[in-house]
């Protein structure tokens, strides 16, 4: 497979998302999440959904022109209309703003309403991360998955990301759906003709299936039964109901139409040293001591380990993949 560097990989994206309609500010922002994801180990959310996201543009239901509006409702609260367009360009607006006020107050909250799809949920907590700051961050979308004791879709695949900053390492990153599995997953093996794993999907009909192409028509099923089910209503009143955004139901598909869907987006960021000045420190050794005295496997330090080489040895990209991204 063609191998691309960092630099290169991101010309790419940002060049095919100017030529299906976006700004500059709105490609920069969506490539460098794009790639980010690619790197981390995530090909599910790196080039192969991007061409999603160009589809969105060019049948309008990404604005992608849109300049997200910032408001600021309460000190610690930062507000962003995403006027129908990317996800992450309204994040990268507040960025700065919300690490500041996050390490001013000791808290901070992100809320966005109007936007496209998320794609890694985790690239937004990891950032804060990044800059020490604990993160917590929900989102929705279109509804995808059966909600507890029902069979129909009611709520989007819902995910919960969660990044907290370690001392001489990567952060522990933990992105996980309210579902079994994600609708990508599931998109793919019915693209490829394989079956799915019994558990993860119902049919049109509300029956259990193994067919995917089955699957991508019924609905996807909550982990864990029930209790992932309540994650996924927890995820729906955070990311939607105090946004403002869509509920999972109203939302339009993110894959045909013209309409946004509309999702809303929860960032919660909490600045540790002003609790326990050691945090990082204490997280640490703390991580060391599951990993070596209990075998506990620590998210995200694969995703670490998959950017550092990334970054030394390139990026592969499918032929394909490429092929589409140059169109």
């Amino acid at each position: 497979m063609p191998r691309l560097t960092n630099t290169e990989a991101l010309t790419l994206c940002r060049d095919a998302c100017v030529r299906a309609g976006a700004s500059a500010a709105a490609a920069t922002s969506l490539s460098r999440a794009i790639v980010d994801a690619e790197c981390a180990g995530q090909p599910n959310v790196g080039f192969a959904h991007l061409v999603d996201h160009l589809d969105a543009l060019r049948a309008g239901r990404i604005t992608g022109d849109a300049v997200a509006q910032i408001t600021r409702p309460a000190p610690a609260m930062i507000r962003s209309d995403a006027g129908g367009g990317v996800a992450q360009l309204g994040f990268d607006i507040a960025f700065d703003d919300l690490v500041a006020t996050a390490k001013t107050f000791g808290l901070a909250l992100f809320a966005q309403s109007n936007a496209y799809t998320c794609g890694a949920l985790g690239w937004f907590a990891g950032r804060l991360a990044d800059r020490d700051l604990v993160a917590l961050a929900a989102t929705n979308g279109p509804a995808l998955m059966a909600g507890s004791g029902g069979t129909g879709r009611v709520y989007c695949t819902n995910p919960l990301a969660f990044a907290a900053p370690c001392a001489d390492g990567p952060p522990l990153l933990i992105d996980q759906a309210s579902s079994e599995t994600a609708f990508i997953n599931i998109r793919e093996a019915a693209r490829e003709g394989r079956p799915i794993p019994p558990g993860w999907a119902l049919d049109v009909d509300g029956n259990p299936t193994t067919d995917a192409s089955a699957a991508v028509k019924g609905a996807l099923l909550a982990f864990g039964g029930a209790r992932g089910a309540n994650i996924a209503l927890m995820v729906e009143v955070m990311s939607a109901g105090l946004t403002g955004a869509n509920w999972s139901l109203d939302a339009p598909s993110f894959v045909s139409g013209s309409q946004s869907p509309g999702s809303g987006l929860l960032i919660i960021a909490i600045a540790p040293a002003l609790l326990e000045p050691g945090f990082g420190e204490r997280l640490a050794t703390q991580l060391r001591r599951l990993q070596a005295e209990f075998g506990v496997h620590v998210p995200g330090a694969a995703k670490g380990e998959a950017r550092a080489n990334a970054a030394r040895d390139g990026i592969h990209v499918e032929q394909a993949v490429l092929d589409r991204l140059r169109m």
